[in-house]
C-alpha cells in the first residue's frame, strides 16, 4: 500500500493506542512485520509539548520509516500547529484522530466526536494538510451513533480536503467497543472513495484478518488491542494471508525472549521510576492464559524494581518451562 511517497513493507498496521503504541512497542511490531506504527496520539494544545510524557511520544530514536504520528484536537489553527511541530520532531506522516470514543476526549469535542459536525471536519483536514509538506491520514468510526452513520460523507470530505489514507473503525462512538464490529460501513466507503482504505475492528486472528480483507475491500487491515501481548500476530497473519497456513504459536522459550526484551525496553525508555509503572500491564497481557499467570501478576502489580520484576518473571518461566519438560 502506499501513502504518499512511502510504499509500505505489507498492508498490516500497528492501530494508535493511548498508554499502548509507545517507541518500545512499535518497534517490537515492526519487527514482527507491521507494516507501519501509528504512534500515541500527540495533544494539539501546545502547552502540554514540553511535558515528559508528550516528548516521550515525540522520540522516533531508531523507528524504521515511515514514522506516523497520531495527533489530536478539534481547533484548526492549533491542529496546524502540532502538525508542524510532530513534523519537526521527525514525523513522515501525520494522522488525524476523528476516532477516538473516550469520553474524556469527546467532551473537548474531540476524536470521535468531530464527526457530528462535518464543516469542523472540513476546516480541521484542510489546516492540517495546507500546515505540511507530509502525507496526512485520518483516522474515523463509521459515524456518531447508528442513526447517523456519515462515514461515508466523512470520507468523501477526506478525500477532497487531500487526505492520503483512510482508516475506518467498524463501530459508532456510541459502540465503544461493546458489541461487533460492522465492516458493510466500511465496504461502502471502500466503494465510494480512491483513496487507500484501512479497516479496523475486532480482528484478532489471521482468519479474522482474511475476512475483514475479503468482506471490506480495503487496501489494509489495522490491528489494535489483539496486539497488546501478542506483537507477533502480524507475523501469523502475514504468514496466512500468503500461504493459507496458520503459524504455531510460540513456544515458552520464545514468548520468555520476546516478553524481557520488551520490558527491558520499557524499562531504558521509561526510567527506573515510570518503566516498572508501565510494564506491570504488559507482562499482564502476555502471560494472560498461562499456568498460575494470575499469580505472577499480583506480585508484579506490587513491585517497582526493574530488576526484580525480571527475577520473578524468570522463576516463572523457568518453573513452566520445567513442567513442560517433565511432561514430555
Amino acid at each position: 500500500m502506499q501513502i504518499g511517497p512511502y510504499k509500505l513493507s505489507n498492508n498490516l498496521v500497528l492501530a494508535p493506542m493511548a498508554g499502548v503504541t509507545d517507541r518500545p512497542f512499535r518497534i517490537l511490531c515492526r519487527r514482527f512485520g507491521a507494516g507501519l506504527a501509528v504512534s500515541e496520539m500527540v495533544s494539539s494544545n501546545s502547552l502540554l509539548w514540553g511535558s515528559e510524557k508528550t516528548k516521550r511520544r515525540a522520540d522516533h530514536t531508531g523507528e524504521s520509516e515511515p514514522r506516523s504520528v497520531q495527533i489530536l484536537g478539534a481547533d484548526p489553527g492549533m491542529m496546524a500547529e502540532a502538525a508542524r511541530y510532530n513534523v519537526d520532531n521527525g514525523a513522515q506522516i501525520i494522522d488525524i484522530n476523528m476516532g477516538c470514543p473516550a469520553k474524556k476526549v469527546c467532551n473537548t469535542a474531540a476524536g470521535s466526536a468531530l464527526l457530528r459536525d462535518e464543516p469542523l471536519v472540513r476546516r480541521i483536514l484542510d489546516a492540517v494538510v495546507e500546515a505540511v509538506d507530509v502525507p496526512v491520514t485520518l483516522k474515523i468510526r463509521t459515524g456518531w451513533d447508528k442513526s447517523s452513520r456519515n462515514g461515508v460523507r466523512i470520507a468523501h470530505i477526506a478525500q477532497e480536503s487531500g487526505i492520503q489514507a483512510l482508516a475506518v473503525h467498524g463501530r459508532t462512538r456510541a459502540c465503544g467497543y461493546s458489541g461487533e464490529a460492522e465492516y458493510e460501513t466500511i465496504r461502502t466507503i471502500k466503494q465510494s472513495i480512491a483513496i487507500p482504505v484501512i479497516a479496523n475492528g475486532d480482528i484478532r486472528d489471521p482468519h479474522k484478518a482474511r475476512e475483514v480483507l475479503e468482506a471490506t475491500g480495503a487496501d489494509a487491515i489495522m490491528i489494535g488491542r489483539a496486539a497488546q501481548g501478542r506483537p507477533w500476530i502480524f507475523r501469523e497473519i502475514l504468514h496466512f494471508l500468503a500461504t493459507g497456513e496458520l503459524l504455531p504459536s510460540p513456544s515458552l522459550s520464545e514468548l520468555r525472549s520476546i516478553l524481557r526484551e520488551h520490558l527491558e525496553a520499557l524499562y531504558q525508555f521509561y526510567g527506573d521510576h515510570t518503566g516498572p509503572r508501565v510494564a506491570r500491564k504488559h507482562a499482564a497481557w502476555y502471560t494472560k492464559g498461562l499456568p498460575n499467570g494470575a499469580a505472577l501478576r499480583r506480585l508484579i502489580n506490587q513491585e517497582t524494581s526493574a530488576p526484580a520484576q525480571l527475577r520473578m518473571l524468570d522463576e516463572f518461566f523457568d518453573r513452566l518451562e520445567a513442567r513442560e519438560v517433565m511432561a514430555a
